[in-house]
Order: structure tokens, then sequence, then C-alpha cells
């Protein structure tokens, strides 16, 4: 009776064992399956001269990717590649290591384009989604290299929209994509994905005091993606709307306007660019050595700018050959000039 007992007890484990999977579970798996040979890890390599061995190639820190088209362009976050003078890309299940070049970088936006020097015979472009149409809510799927533990899974929904994350350069990157999916260091670069599959944002960034997930991450989202990626492929830098100006950086400005941190203070014009058409000056110095302060920029298109990430936000919503409004102030007067926007 015991024996049978034993038996009936173990069939019924080993019943229970292999049950059939959760609904859930078996799409979670087919989105792994799908999305996992569109994914990359890549490793930034920068030289360095050793005083027995020469210049020395020394492993800078490794990130994620994805493959963008079958031309072999791979796109991941600038800030994995930054500093790097070579670079190596790896595949899911696939031993052999890809040189690859830069081919072109946006760091305002955190993105940078690779392309492989040689390839896979195979190549499986990423499917885009439309980051328009997120929802709070919805689930999230983050595949990457966290910590170099190669096409990690980790599950999560979209817990916010429309973030304002610090990028580099003092510009901030709107309309970032926020999730509760697990991103650690290793995981930027790689895709997040929908319950389709589909590419909806690039894992950029987490907030942590510990340098680990605390659930709170951020990608660039996939419509910004489709924007940029094309003219980096072409230009090898992002073509954006401008001016024709510099400015003095935020840092300095206090110093010259004192408490008076309105608007942003005009270093110098590009002398054939639209600003000096309109009239606007910058900064100059007499045969003494004295410096004389230019124009200061107080509102461009009827909105404030205050620094340099103000300017950049308000220029980004135009296109190249748009003409904006300009108001400014010159030896305490106020004045206003259009200015038609030019390619930077």
């Amino acid at each position: 009776m015991g024996t049978f007992l034993f038996i009936l007890v173990s069939m019924f484990s080993l019943k229970s064992w292999s049950a059939p999977l959760l609904p859930v579970e078996e799409k979670t798996i087919e989105i792994y399956r799908t999305a996992v040979p569109s994914t990359v890890n890549v490793s930034n390599i920068r030289l360095a001269r050793n005083m027995f061995y020469g210049e020395v190639e020394i492993p800078q820190g490794a990130g994620s990717g994805f493959v963008y088209d079958a031309q072999g362009h791979i796109i991941t976050n600038y800030h994995v590649v930054q500093g790097g003078t070579s670079f190596v890309v790896r595949f899911h299940n696939d031993p052999k290591q890809y040189k690859a070049k830069i081919v072109g970088v946006a760091p305002e936006k955190d993105v940078a384009v690779l392309k492989l020097e040689d390839r896979p015979a195979k190549l499986a472009p990423i499917v885009f989604g439309s980051s328009k149409e997120l929802m709070v809510g919805q689930y999230s799927f983050a595949i990457g290299s966290p910590f170099g533990l190669d096409y990690t899974l980790t599950t999560g929904v979209i817990s916010a929209l429309g973030r304002k994350i610090d990028g580099i350069g003092g510009v901030k990157i709107n309309d970032m994509i926020q999730t509760d999916a697990a991103i650690n260091q290793g995981n930027s670069g790689g895709p997040l994905l929908d319950s389709s599959a589909r590419l909806i944002g690039m894992n950029t960034v987490i907030f942590s005091t510990s340098g680990s997930s605390a659930g709170l991450g951020f990608a660039v989202p996939s419509d910004t993606i489709k924007v940029i990626v094309p003219q980096l492929i072409q230009h090898g830098k992002l073509i954006r709307p401008g001016l024709g100006i510099g400015i003095v950086p935020d840092s300095m400005k206090q110093r010259i306007l004192g408490g008076d941190d309105k608007g942003i203070i005009v270093s110098y014009v590009d002398e054939k660019g639209s600003a000096a058409k309109a009239g606007l000056k910058g900064m100059t110095q007499d045969q003494y050595g004295r410096t004389y302060l230019g124009d200061i920029i107080l509102s461009v298109d009827g909105q404030d700018v205050n620094n340099l990430d103000d300017i950049y936000q308000v220029l980004e919503k135009h296109q190249i050959g748009d003409s904006v409004m300009v108001k400014y102030r010159r030896d305490g007067k106020i004045l206003a000039t259009k200015v038609r926007l030019q390619a930077l």
C-alpha cells in the first residue's frame, strides 16, 4: 500500500511539474524568442599607450544594442560608445565577434549608430512600434546585458510617459518613456518592447542611489529614433534648425549678468548666417582687449529662453527654413527681429 501511494504521489508530482504554461508565460517566451536575434552586445574598446608594448586595446565598457537594418547598422546609446576607438558586436548564440565602426552620433539625444564591418549571413532587423500610442499600464519588456549577463529579459509596465531627463551638454531629452522593467548597467542601448515584440524605446538610464535598478528606468522613444537614425546614417550627425549664433555658457552668464538671469547672451554671430542677416550682434573686443556685451535674447517664437536647454527645445519644434520672432535686449532697449532658421 505504501509503495502504491508513493507511485501515485510521484505521478501526480510529475504531472504537475509538466503542466502547460500559462498564456502570459507563453507570450513572454514568444516575445523573447522573436526579439533576441535582433539584440546585440556592444563592447567599447579604446587605444592606450603602454611603455612596453606601445598602443594596446583596452576594454572600456559594454552595453547593448539592436539591429536596425539588413545593411548592418546597429543602434545603441551614445554613452555606450563614448570615448571608444573601436567596437565589437556579439549576437545571440553566435560565438564570433564582429567589428563595427561609428557612423553617426547624436549626444544630445544619447543615440549612436554603428555599422558592422563584417556581419552574419542573415540579420534580423528589429520591428519598430509607435511610441506615441503607448499608454501607462501596458506591459513592457527589456532585453540587454546587465552586468555582462548577456541577453537577459526583464518585464514590467510603462509607468509614466513624457518624462524629461538630463542629457549631455546641458540639453534635456524630452518625451522619455518610464518603465519599471528592471534596467541595470549594461542594459543601455538595448530594446524596450511591447507585447507584440515591437520596439517602443531604447533603454537608456536609471534613477538609483545604488547603481542598480530601483524600478525607475527610462528609454528613448522609438518615434524619436525613427527621426534621428536616418540623419545619422546619411550625415553622421543630427541636422537641426538654428539661429546661427553661439551663446555664453549658463555658468558664465551668472558672472556676467549678476542677479539678472533672464535671457541668453549671444557670444558670437555667424557672419554668413541667418542671425547676422537679421541684425543680431555678439560680444566684441576693442584694441585694448576690453570685452563688450552683445545682444541678450529674451524670447524665441514667444517663449522665454533663459538657458541652452530652453532655446534648444523651442527650436526643435521647428523645421529648417521656418521664420521665428526673436525678442532681444541691446543697450537697455527691447528690440525684435525675424530670423529664418538655418541648418546646423
